[in-house]
């Protein structure tokens, strides 16, 4: 489960807070596991608000990767993570699952903002 808190105007969506509850079995590294579900909210934030390649006629405007925008330490959110420890389970991998649904976090708290579904990334208002 994951929700977000955000801010931000038509030209600059900001998440301030992200809220991550997670479970995958029996905890066996809880700080592993906490460093893996962050990492993944980070990584999650530059497909949900800032990485694209650009193309105007026919040609990409963004070729070099000093020119692509990833998250930098400044777009890093408040992060709550909230590990769920399932002794009763056999211990699963957390691999690549967090990612996936911070995106849809995030639009979710923008549209509770601005009654705005937004439906491709990344997010932005001005589209």
């Amino acid at each position: 489960m994951r929700a977000a808190q955000v801010a931000g105007n038509a030209e600059d969506i900001r998440v301030l807070r992200a809220v991550t509850a997670f479970e995958c079995g029996a905890i066996v590294n809880p700080d592993g596991l906490r460093n893996q579900i962050e990492g993944a909210v980070v990584q999650g934030l530059g497909g949900a608000l800032f990485e694209a390649i650009r193309f105007q006629d026919g040609r990409i405007l963004n070729p070099r990767f000093s020119e692509y925008r990833v998250p930098r330490f400044g777009d890093v959110p408040h992060l709550e993570t909230v590990l769920l420890d399932r002794k009763d389970l056999p211990s699963a991998g957390a691999g690549e699952a967090p990612i996936i649904t911070i995106a849809p976090a995030i639009a979710n708290a923008v549209f509770a903002a601005t009654g705005r579904r937004l439906r491709s990334l990344p997010l932005s208002l001005n589209r």
